[in-house]
């Protein structure tokens, strides 16, 4: 995506930074690095938001593990002998089929948007990490309506389900951590994209009325006329 210069909030760095470390999490086992900024972070213990339970979780976690042990643990979740305990892909959760439409749909936006897809990456562009990956780019580099409308085409219908497998999945310790995280975050990001919704004019490029209208426009395209049935 070509990046643009726009002047972004203390929240909206937040959002993106923690759409990062879910894509690097949920892309492979976390480095010793990471693992170490995680048992490092500063939590306020006395807040009990879900989301603060869920860092101090995670803090948690990431002492008790290392790199390497969490590498059989992402391999079993994800990969398996044959499949994982989970599908991390998109297309999997809102039809039920690997490589389905809403995979192509994906792959257009990515590309109206300016996403190029690298030629070393093997995974579909509709792996959850993929997906954190653009969501925090799109915070940092797109207007608000942009940032809605691949939420809502991509992400908000399957998320939570997602989260909720991903901690019951069996060999889920520390990824059961993430999994809260990423839970109580979407939870707040459902609510910042409702409010967010409120703020956009209703014919802005996005809006579900501007996509209502254009779908329509296109269903009247190819709807055969009355004299057309007749011949």
């Amino acid at each position: 995506m070509t990046e643009l210069v726009r002047e972004v909030s203390e929240n909206d760095q937040l959002r993106a930074d923690i759409y990062q470390l879910l894509a690097a999490l949920l892309r492979s086992q976390p480095s010793a690095e990471l693992l170490q900024f995680l048992a490092n972070l500063e939590v306020d213990a006395n807040d009990d938001s879900e989301m603060t339970k869920a860092w101090l979780s995670l803090k948690l976690a990431a002492n008790q593990f290392t790199s390497e042990q969490l590498e059989d643990e992402y391999f079993n979740i994800f990969y398996g002998v044959g499949s994982g305990e989970i599908m991390p892909y998109g297309s999997w959760f809102m039809t039920g089929s690997l490589m389905d439409k809403p995979l192509a749909l994906l792959r257009q936006d990515l590309q109206q948007l300016g996403f190029e897809r690298e030629e070393d990456v093997k995974e579909p562009e509709d792996h959850v990490a993929a997906l954190c990956e653009v969501m925090g780019t799109l915070i940092l580099e797109a207007p608000g309506y942009r940032q809605l409308a691949f939420y809502q085409r991509h992400i908000g219908s399957w998320i939570e389900r997602f989260c909720t497998n991903l901690a019951k999945t069996p060999s889920a310790a520390f990824y059961a951590t993430v999994a809260q995280l990423a839970k109580s975050f979407f939870e707040v990001e459902a609510n910042e994209f409702e409010q967010l919704q409120l703020d956009i004019p209703v014919n802005c490029p996005g809006s579900e009325a501007e996509k209502a209208e254009a779908e329509k426009v296109e269903a009247e395209k190819i709807e055969p006329t009355t004299s057309e049935l007749a011949s």
